[in-house]
C-alpha cells in the first residue's frame, strides 16, 4: 500500500521550532517532488512550500519565506520541513504530498500531487 506519513507536530510556543517529517511507505519518494500544505479549520488547504525530486529546487509561500526551510534525504526516503520563528498563525494541520511531476510554477496546485498523508497538527501557542 503506497502511503505517505507526516511526523513531528506538537504544540509549541511562539518563536519556538518544529522539524516536521514526511516518510513513505510501499514507494520510494526520488522520483518525486514534494509538497507541504496546511489547513485550518474553516478554511481552504493551502501551498506552504515545494522541493523538487533532486532537490534542487525549493519554493514557499511568502508567510514561511525566512522563517521555514524543506529539504531531503532521499537515502532515508523522508522529506524534512524545519519551522523556525513560529507564530500563532502557523497553528494548522500540516500535509504533505507527492507529485510525479515538479512544476516551477505550480508547484501548490493539488492537481499535480498523487498521494497525500493524513496530516499533523501543529500549535503554536503560549
Amino acid at each position: 500500500q503506497l502511503q505517505l506519513v507526516e511526523s513531528g507536530g506538537g504544540l509549541v510556543q511562539p518563536g519556538g521550532s518544529l522539524r516536521l517529517s514526511c516518510s513513505a511507505s510501499g514507494f520510494t519518494l526520488d522520483y518525486y517532488a514534494i509538497g507541504w500544505f496546511r489547513q485550518v479549520p474553516g478554511k481552504e488547504r493551502e501551498g506552504v512550500s515545494c522541493i523538487s525530486s533532486s532537490g534542487g529546487s525549493t519554493n514557499y509561500a511568502d508567510s514561511v519565506k525566512g522563517r521555514f526551510t524543506v529539504s531531503r534525504n532521499n537515502a532515508k526516503n523522508t522529506v524534512y520541513l524545519q519551522m523556525n520563528s513560529l507564530k500563532p498563525e502557523d497553528t494548522a494541520v500540516y500535509y504533505c504530498a507527492a507529485a510525479s511531476q515538479y512544476s516551477g510554477t505550480y508547484y501548490f496546485a493539488e492537481a499535480l500531487y498523487d498521494y497525500w498523508g493524513h496530516g499533523t497538527q501543529v500549535t503554536v501557542s503560549s
